[in-house]
Parts: C-alpha cells; sequence; structure tokens
C-alpha cells in the first residue's frame, strides 16, 4: 500500500471530510508545489492550505515539516504556519495549514521600491539570524535532522539521476543551528505594506549552517540591489558563494526531476 497521493486520489472528499466542521466554498490546486500536490481550500471561515505528499520521500518530510513549524512558532520575529498533521484511512499523512494572508517576496521583489528593498533584506537577514539562535535542546529530534543527511538523501534516494551537489563540503561546514533549508523567494511572505510578516514550508528543515540560508536567497534570481542589501548583513563571502553553487545544482536536479515526473507543475519560479 502507497503511503503518498496522487491526482487521482479523491482528494477532494479527504478534504471535506477532515473540514467537517466547515463549509468547503471552493478548491485550487497551486500548479507550484512540488513536493507536495498543494490545495488552496476556502471555505466560510477562512482559507487553508491542504499538502497531500507525492511519493515516500515526501510523506516522511511532511512529518518534519509539521514538528518544525509548530516548535518554531512564535521563536522569530514572523508569523509561521501552525501545521496539523492528518492521516487518512490508508495511513497516509497530509498536512493542513491556515492561510496567511500576503504575497510571496518572489511575487513581489521586481515591483519593490528602494527602500521597500532595503527593509525586506533585513527582515530576511533577521528572520535566519533568530532561526539559527533557537535553543534546541527541548526540540523534538524530527527537528534536529541534518541539513547534510536530508539534502544527501533527496539527491540519492528521491532524484531520478544522481545531481553535482557539493555533499561533502555542505557536510564539512555543517552546524548544529536549526537552518529553514529552502529560505527561496517563494517562502517569504509580505503584507499589503511590503513588510516581511511570515515563512513558510519548513519540509527542508533541520540543523545546519545558517550560511546555507544565506545562500539559498541568492541562489535564484532576484534584482543586483536586493542582493547586495541582503548579502551585506554577513561576513563569509566566499562559504555563501560556494553553497550558491550547490543549490544551483540542487534546483537544476530538481527542475530535471519534475520535468520528467511531473509535467503539469509550474516551474517558472525557479
Amino acid at each position: 500500500m502507497s503511503n503518498f497521493f496522487t491526482t487521482a486520489d479523491p482528494l477532494d472528499e479527504i478534504i471535506r471530510e477532515t473540514m467537517q466542521d466547515k463549509a468547503v466554498l471552493k478548491t485550487e490546486h497551486i500548479l507550484t508545489g512540488w513536493t507536495n500536490i498543494v490545495i488552496e481550500v476556502t471555505t466560510d471561515k477562512g482559507a487553508f492550505f491542504f499538502r497531500f505528499p507525492r511519493n515516500p520521500f515526501w510523506s516522511k518530510m511532511i512529518v518534519k515539516d509539521a514538528k518544525v513549524c509548530n516548535f518554531v512558532e512564535g521563536k522569530t520575529s514572523y508569523y509561521t504556519p501552525q501545521m496539523k498533521l492528518y492521516y487518512d484511512a490508508k495511513g497516509r499523512p497530509f498536512s493542513v495549514h491556515k492561510k496567511i494572508e500576503g504575497y510571496t517576496l518572489g511575487d513581489r521583489i521586481y515591483h519593490l521600491s528602494h527602500t521597500a528593498i532595503t527593509g525586506v533584506a533585513y527582515d530576511v537577514a533577521k528572520f535566519i539570524k533568530e532561526l539559527s539562535g533557537i535553543d534546541l535542546s527541548k526540540a523534538p529530534e524530527e527537528v534536529k535532522y541534518p541539513l547534510s543527511d536530508f539534502l544527501h538523501e533527496l539527491d540519492y534516494e528521491h532524484y531520478d539521476k544522481h545531481i553535482d551537489a557539493d555533499h561533502k563540503y555542505i557536510k564539512k561546514t555543517e552546524g548544529s543551528f536549526l537552518v529553514h533549508g529552502d529560505l527561496n523567494l517563494g517562502n517569504i511572505l509580505l503584507d499589503e505594506n511590503d513588510k516581511v510578516v511570515g515563512v513558510i514550508d519548513f519540509c527542508f528543515a533541520g540543523t545546519g549552517n545558517p550560511n546555507m540560508d544565506v545562500a539559498r536567497i541568492v541562489s535564484r534570481p532576484a534584482p543586483k540591489e536586493f542582493e547586495e542589501a541582503f548579502l551585506s548583513q554577513f561576513d563569509d563571502t566566499k562559504e555563501i558563494s560556494r553553497m550558491k553553487k550547490a543549490w544551483q545544482d540542487i534546483d537544476n536536479g530538481y527542475a530535471e526531476h519534475i520535468r520528467t515526473n511531473f509535467p503539469e507543475i509550474n516551474l517558472n519560479q525557479l
């Protein structure tokens, strides 16, 4: 019996069973979700995101995602989703969280004023520093899963072809700090005033080197003004540059895997 979902599963039925205390008004598939089938559900009591893992690897990681989100909430200056973990009748895990109102930084970054870009760069750096400063002594074991182990497993057990990521360097430079692991522009949320209000998607999260989060931000295209303002707040540019290359290799492997197996997914934000 599989422990993951496909679009052939009765997802709308599962959603309605989960939302028994709410009237489901609309469901919308989010076509940029590659680790999970992501569905935005509008109800009479607000909007929610359902995440259904696409394979056994992401079924395991969605449990970690929920554990990390719930552990981090309230420990930084920014909102993180409170995840509820559910299992369907076949024992397959899926998660639900309330929608955070706002816009992704990826959607807004080319429309920001100079003042807004500077402020956002400061806030993202502040989030990385606050996250890495969280005391992990009482954290669930899932939260302490090393990012290097996650990326190695992602590469060797998930992708169709081995990618040229710098696993040895990632492991060698690893620390015991909490890192987001996938802090790209699409996982940072802004309010209507272009202020950072929250961070989502902690599926990659674990212990590691905070510079991996720094490098992740700049591993995808962004205005030079933002990149300069952001990187000016960190010292080890040589290490960040090497980690940036590692992330770009990981993205390339991901893109090839998605194009081969899930052509319906929108890769425009990569």
